[in-house]
């Protein structure tokens, strides 16, 4: 494939940390094959129109070998959902300091999930590293940002999904091929029509694959005579994923990088953040962003691979951010307005919508003007 797996679906900030989650956040652990806790626009609703485009879609999926059979079954009870157009249409290009991207990718939570997720999947891991040749550690830290191990793959019917987007219109020829790969993925029984569950964008299972790269890359693992990347087993996810990455390019025994001065590979050097950490990578860092298109990203498997393994933090250190905070005071400035009851959703360095809230509506309290950025100033006034 030219394009990266996910290029055209721009869901890099939903964070699992890129999967697009239920209702497009981090969702917590999925239902178990229902869509009863979706948010009510996550939901079909009566549409003329999608009925209609519904309708010619039909001939042309016939012609591409998809049956009535399993044109019937894959829209049974699927519809049009209007929070899925809503998500698509409100994505916003935004840009992550290489620092806060870290602070996410690379948490202590996902760091001990990812070393318990390891642990208890060692065995499978060696499988398919020996399988394929792509370190366990690296296939591990793409479960970790892509569903935060499992936890949230998405539980948002695909067909409805996709046929949705394809109706739509904005990037209807990508989608309609997603969806005729999903209803090729039901057609050959590797799931049920019931079980054929994501993201709001499509993108499935543990490590969120959309459906033509499902296609192109899902793999038996386990010999059951199915690619089942939905199953609470995630066998099949992750060998998925290291066979991606193979076909791809992947080099055995060679190194992503690491940052300078910390163990690092020769390779090309990176400095993503001005005077910030530099890293040097190799032409593997090139294949994992064949998986998702940024160098943040794949910087992000990189690290976070090496701290499932037992690796260390960055050592070097951040610049202030525009606000002239470290990242310390940061976090104090979080710690102290949660303390305030100004609840900040967690204390991680990381100024997101939470902590804009949270300081806007202390900033009201006080009687400033609510702007909801934060300052060496708004500290001070937190003792």
């Amino acid at each position: 494939m030219n394009l990266s797996r996910r290029t055209t679906l721009l869901a890099l900030g939903a964070f699992g940390l890129s999967a697009c989650a239920t209702g497009g956040t981090t969702a917590g652990p999925r239902a178990s094959g229902t869509s009863t806790g979706l948010p009510a626009d996550l939901r079909p609703v009566p549409n003329a129109a999608y009925e209609a485009w519904v309708a010619s879609f039909r001939g042309r999926a016939e012609a591409k070998g998809i049956s009535p059979a399993t044109l019937s079954a894959g829209f049974r009870g699927t519809g049009y959902l209007p929070g899925v157009v809503k998500r698509d249409r409100n994505q916003t290009e935004f840009t992550r300091t290489l620092e806060d991207y870290l602070a996410i990718a690379a948490s202590d939570e996902r760091v001990s999930k990812g070393r318990a997720a390891y642990a208890r999947h060692r065995n499978t891991l060696a499988a398919v590293e020996a399988r394929y040749g792509v370190a366990a550690e690296i296939v591990t830290a793409i479960w970790g940002l892509e569903s935060f191990y499992g936890e949230r793959r998405g539980d948002v019917p695909v067909i409805s999904s996709t046929s949705t987007l394809a109706f739509d219109g904005r990037r209807g020829a990508f989608f309609e091929k997603q969806l005729i790969a999903a209803l090729k993925i039901l057609q050959s029984g590797d799931t049920s029509a019931a079980n054929l569950k994501g993201s709001w964008a499509g993108a499935m299972g543990h490590t969120q694959f959309i459906p033509t790269s499902y296609q192109a890359f899902a793999v038996d693992f386990n010999g059951d005579g199915r690619r089942d990347i939905w199953s609470e087993n995630p066998e099949d996810s992750l060998a998925s994923t290291a066979a991606y990455l193979a076909r791809n390019g992947w080099t055995k025994d060679r190194k992503w990088g690491g940052e300078i001065g910390n163990g690092a590979p020769q390779g090309r050097t990176l400095q993503p953040q001005p005077s910030g950490p530099r890293f040097a990578v190799t032409s593997n860092f090139n294949v994992i962003k064949r998986y998702n298109n940024s160098d943040s990203y794949a910087i992000g498997v990189g690290h976070l691979a090496d701290r499932i393994a037992g690796g260390g933090p960055i050592r070097a250190s951040f610049p202030p951010d525009k606000y002239g905070l470290v990242k310390d005071e940061r976090i104090r400035l979080q710690e102290r307005l949660t303390a305030r009851g100004f609840d900040t959703d967690g204390a991680d360095g990381v100024i997101g919508p939470n902590s804009r809230q949270a300081i806007s509506a202390y900033q009201s309290s006080i009687g400033m003007q609510p702007t909801g950025d934060p300052s060496k100033e708004l500290l001070r006034t937190l003792g």
